[in-house]
């Protein structure tokens, strides 16, 4: 073992014998340790110290090896990370553990969710479908709707574009059946639907059908619905512009896109690279690696390639 790792790790077994001690005189005192320590990861989460968060949320499995809170938060620093076969032995504990619709439908997308920071559809794909069907089981259609456009997702920027089809058209129709669904929510599945549907026509290289969509999307968007959506145009604008080749257009919307948001930077990040300005795009890539510390898609896309990216 090189020093560095060794070092490494005597420092977590110094950690964990600390805490153990901590641990021991917090319980005497009354107070739940756990709960502290993973306040404790949190906030260290919050300033981006990734590490220290992960010496201090396996101080809260050490107290509570059963913990779907305690596993799950472990499961997710290790994957942004990038250590995502270790990340899936606790995001796997936190699915055990699980005991309610809520928790078991979150650990299982945080499971999904691990795949997708490999790009791996077809991994996520079956952790999705058992949060899907808990929802659909319960009539939930918003959620069930909200777990199908989730993977569509994972799937299209995995590069599995069939399949970001069949679930952005299942999250569609599902969301749909909501029942006594109001005209603003019907206006928003109509609204995703037609996002999706031009990223997908724009990653199959029909510029035109994209176009349809995105126009289609701006009439749903201007029905004045739905005004918090609206942040979301100069995105797929962006976004059919880059993957159909006009890589000026492109840089002109993702710049009034989410500034915040790591997959907009990413993306922005590509198109210097396709106009040749490497150092532009090194600096995007940068703002994207410091943006990203949420266990979601735009992530997971998004820190991956800006960590290899930036070297």
């Amino acid at each position: 073992m090189h020093t560095a790792a060794r070092t490494f790790c005597l420092g977590l077994v110094s950690l964990a014998v600390a805490g153990a001690a901590t641990l021991a005189a917090q319980s005497r005192a009354g107070q739940d340790p756990m709960a502290d320590l993973l306040k404790q990861g949190q906030q260290k989460m919050r300033e981006g110290n990734q590490e220290e968060a992960l010496a201090l949320f396996r101080q809260a499995v050490a107290a509570s090896p059963g913990s779907y809170q305690a596993n799950s938060q472990t499961g997710v620093v290790l994957d942004l990370l990038g250590r995502y076969a270790e990340a899936r032995k606790y995001l796997a504990k936190a699915v055990e553990a699980a005991d309610s619709t809520q928790t078991k439908t979150r650990a299982l997308r945080n499971m999904a969710m691990s795949y997708a920071f490999e790009r791996d559809c077809k991994g996520a794909t079956p952790y999705a479908e058992q949060a899907y069907e808990i929802f659909l089981g319960e009539k939930d259609f918003y959620n069930t709707g909200e777990v199908a456009d989730e993977l569509a997702r994972v799937c299209l920027e995995s590069g599995d574009i069939d399949a970001a089809e069949k679930w952005y058209k299942t999250g569609y129709e599902q969301g749909l059946r909501e029942p006594d669904i109001k005209p603003e929510r019907r206006d928003l599945w109509e609204f995703r639907w037609e996002h999706a549907q031009a990223r997908i026509a724009a990653r199959r290289g029909n510029a035109a059908e994209a176009a349809r969509h995105v126009a289609a999307a701006k009439a749903v968007l201007d029905k004045g619905t739905n005004p918090d959506q609206v942040q979301f145009f100069p995105y797929l604008t962006g976004y059919v512009a880059y993957y159909t080749g006009d890589y000026k257009t492109a840089l002109a919307d993702l710049e009034k896109a989410n500034q915040r948001d790591p997959f907009i930077l990413c993306l922005i990040a590509q198109t210097y690279e396709k106009l040749g300005d490497a150092a532009q795009a090194k600096e995007y890539y940068r703002k994207a690696l410091a943006a990203g510390n949420a266990h979601n898609p735009p992530n997971a896309y998004a820190r991956p390639l800006a960590r290899e990216k930036v070297g």
